[in-house]
């Protein structure tokens, strides 16, 4: 490789030009902005926290109480270390997580591939149906309430198919910052304004415990908060934020404490917040119950407070799907042509713009599935992910051969240990138990 196809971006720069280029530049992206610090850790909370995670919380602090408050701390760190990994090998080879899986092997990119398409189709099922009872919830539209939420549904796809098409990063950045901002208002206020027992609180969230009745409440907090398949995301928004090198992943490590600070507290927020309550039921409708309950609670505010975060949550997890998946699809396609180039420029592939639509529009008919079933559905996939990305991680960020100084360090090798032991048992109880009550068994 010349000089000047280095500079054209037809083959990812290495550890070594990009240490030349930081040093030549001064800064690099350490010093940028504060929106292109935390921008992509950001991204990735507003996407991880869903009406899943949200719900599960609730219902778990109202069932078992504050004692299982620690749970939601140790999710978002093991998750957090996950992430870091992406990161990591991202920016110590220059290359993709795909492109990494197909060094151990093209057969496992072409299973994920498998896996990913149905993963896709159930996962947007799901965000277009929470959206439409979000918005339901927000303005029902006539009497019918199925009718209501099916209208909204398609609203909402088709608004965030239309902001990721014609928008630039930056305002999908925006966006997501502004939903996240709405998020923090509406379910951290609610949860102060709530009343929790503070004592007991702090006790929960310090001293781990697993209550009498508590154990699949602790795994669902455990497993369920910050995302999936989502995470491999993040190593294409900090090459949209101009990440690269070592420099890259100090800055990547700081926006990713914040982003699962942030994942943390919004779990915490919702068992505070449903420990104050009695709550029964499944699926979405217990977010209308949880807002009728507050507004009995602290008056309509309280209400209208919820509803606000409870849709910031599940549209941004929407707009952040509609606008991180497709990039999954466009550089599995790139490496499957053998073709080299910038990640950046995956979003004006026809592969990245083919995927969006089909994303948005494909999943559509889920809509007639009960919520619950599509829910159930999204669970089973996404538990299925989690233990792949742990044991690739390990395996490929501790060979010296292909990330050098940057391979993983004794702490975490026991995370990702760690996390590959809990989703193995966690994922696959989950997996089981959701697959036959979406059959039906």
């Amino acid at each position: 490789m010349n000089e000047q196809q280095g500079k054209a971006g037809l083959l990812p720069p290495g550890p070594v030009a990009v240490l030349q280029r930081e040093a030549e530049e001064g800064v690099g992206v350490v010093h940028s902005g504060l929106l292109a610090r935390l921008g992509p850790g950001i991204l990735v909370a507003a996407t991880g926290v869903g009406a899943g995670d949200l719900l599960t919380a609730s219902l778990g602090g109202s069932a078992v109480g504050v004692s299982i408050l620690w749970a939601a701390v140790v999710g978002s760190l093991l998750k957090g270390f996950l992430n870091e990994g992406i990161a990591r090998w991202q920016l110590a080879t220059g290359t993709t997580l795909l492109e990494g899986w197909a060094r151990i092997g093209a057969w496992l990119r072409y299973l994920f591939l498998v896996y990913f398409l149905g993963w896709s189709f159930f996962t947007g099922g799901a965000l277009i149906s929470a959206c439409g009872a979000a918005g339901d919830a927000l303005l029902p539209l006539g009497g019918d309430p199925d009718t209501s939420r099916r209208i909204w549904g398609v609203v909402h796809a088709l608004v965030g198919l239309g902001l990721v098409w014609l928008g630039s990063f930056r305002l999908f950045s925006k966006l997501m910052t502004a939903c996240i901002a709405l998020m923090f208002a509406g379910v951290v206020f609610t949860a102060v304004a709530s009343g929790p027992d503070w004592g007991a609180a702090a006790r929960g969230l310090l001293i781990p415990s697993l209550p009498e009745g508590g154990s699949g409440w602790v795994l669902g907090l455990l497993g369920g908060v910050g995302g999936t398949v989502t995470l491999l995301s993040y190593g294409y928004w900090i090459r949209e934020a101009g990440r690269e090198g070592p420099g890259g992943l100090r800055v990547s490590r700081i926006d990713l404490a914040v982003s699962y600070a942030m994942t943390a507290l919004f779990g915490i927020s919702m068992v505070l917040i449903g420990s104050t309550l009695r709550l029964e039921g499944s699926g979405l409708k217990v977010a209308v119950l949880l807002a009728q309950r507050l507004e009995g609670v602290m008056g309509p505010a309280g209400r209208w407070l919820f509803l606000g975060g409870f849709w910031s949550a599940v549209f941004s997890s929407l707009l952040g799907v509609w606008q991180g998946v497709p990039y999954l699809f466009a550089d599995f396609i790139r490496i499957h042509h053998g073709q080299a180039g910038s990640q950046v420029e995956l979003r004006q592939t026809k592969a990245f713009r083919r995927y969006l639509v089909a994303l948005a529009l494909v999943p559509l008919p889920m809509l007639w599935v009960p919520l619950q079933r599509a829910q159930l559905a999204y669970a089973v996939l996404g538990s299925l992910f989690m233990p792949l990305l742990a044991f690739t991680l390990l395996w490929m960020n501790t060979r010296r051969e292909w990330v050098g100084p940057l391979r993983n360090g004794w702490l975490t090798n026991a995370a990702l240990v760690a996390t590959l032991l809990l989703f193995l048992v966690v994922g696959g109880d989950e997996a089981l138990d959701a697959l036959r009550q979406f059959l039906g068994r």
